[in-house]
């Protein structure tokens, strides 16, 4: 299988917009290996030149060039995959994360984050990161260890939702904010439109369970993704219509609404359908075993569609 890199260029990236109309960048074959350089933040949250914090070379050109810019992140892509089809599954193996720089940002803004009545003025810190220790270093001294991921990761939305943002999470995937997804996890996204289109960005350094400000650590990265094509969503998932992942320990099932409830009842029915189709239990017992052995997690607050995501621990069903 071959492997592809693509470069974060003007050219390479999108700001803000998911779209089934945009050309991919490239065609891969299904099992092919893509390594996407991404990068985050726009002018108005680069460190000052007398910080010492240096802005990525790639970057600092995509700021320059003034391209398209919509409310939400820098994203690069789409790749198509060969034969990939609506209706099909595409599988994205998280294959590796690599930091792309030596700090990061979090802040907050008016009328935005979890708590926005209390908080209406605008706040924002750049945070040293060491690679070689895969740390961090907050302001007022703390250390956190880093387990980036990505926050944004999908394939094009279905064709007639024309240009959406990538801020809200949907049945594409897209701004996932899910912590669980890191290197070695795996996510599976039903395929809306020719190509499935992949997109991926929006680096997240480290990040507690609801991102309740709006933000992680912001920051760049460079993902290393094997993109799997099952057609009509192969043998386990012939009708898979909404993001689901795997990691080594856990399944995981998601909710997305703008309401915190809908959410929860959207991921506990997609954990009852997954359960229901690996096993034979009645829905009733699958149920049943949601409530004694699945933890709902809330994924995050922030991005209009919020997020709830059910993991079911590995060996208890299968």
């Amino acid at each position: 299988m071959a492997t592809h890199r693509i470069a974060s260029t003007p050219e390479t990236v999108r700001w803000g917009m998911f779209d089934a109309s945009f050309p991919p960048l490239i065609t891969v074959d299904p099992g092919d290996t893509v390594v996407l350089e991404c990068v985050s933040g726009g002018p108005e949250v680069m460190p000052a030149r007398e910080s010492g914090l240096a802005v990525p070379p790639a970057l600092a050109a995509i700021h320059a060039a003034n391209i398209p810019r919509a409310p939400g992140h820098l994203i690069t892509g789409p790749v198509a995959v060969a034969g990939a089809e609506p209706g099909d599954m595409l599988e994205v193996r998280i294959d590796k994360i690599e930091l792309g720089c030596d700090w990061g940002y979090c802040g907050f803004r008016p009328l935005a984050g979890t708590i926005p009545e209390d908080f209406p003025e605008k706040f924002l810190s750049h945070i040293p990161v060491d690679r070689a220790r895969r740390t961090c270093r907050l302001p007022w001294g703390t250390e956190l260890s880093l387990s980036p991921f990505f926050g944004v990761m999908g394939v094009a939305p279905p064709p007639h939702y024309g240009t959406i943002s990538t801020v809200q999470p949907r049945e594409h995937g897209g701004n996932l904010d899910n912590k669980e997804l890191s290197e070695g996890a795996t996510l599976f996204l039903p395929v809306w439109a020719p190509g499935a289109l992949f997109s991926a960005g929006d680096g997240h350094g480290v990040q507690g369970d609801g991102e309740v400000c709006i933000n992680a650590l912001e920051m760049c990265l460079t993902g290393t993704f094997t993109l799997a094509l099952h057609k009509g969503g192969g043998l386990r998932d012939p009708l898979l219509t909404y993001p689901r992942a795997e990691t080594a320990t856990h399944f995981i099932a998601m909710g997305m609404h703008e309401d915190l409830d809908t959410a929860m009842k959207t991921a506990l029915r997609q954990m009852i359908a997954f359960i229901t189709s690996r096993t034979n239990l009645s829905r009733q017992e699958a149920y049943q075993f949601c409530s004694l052995a699945v933890d709902f997690h809330v994924t995050q607050t922030v991005n209009g569609e919020k997020g709830i995501h059910a993991l079911l621990r590995k060996g208890l069903l299968f």
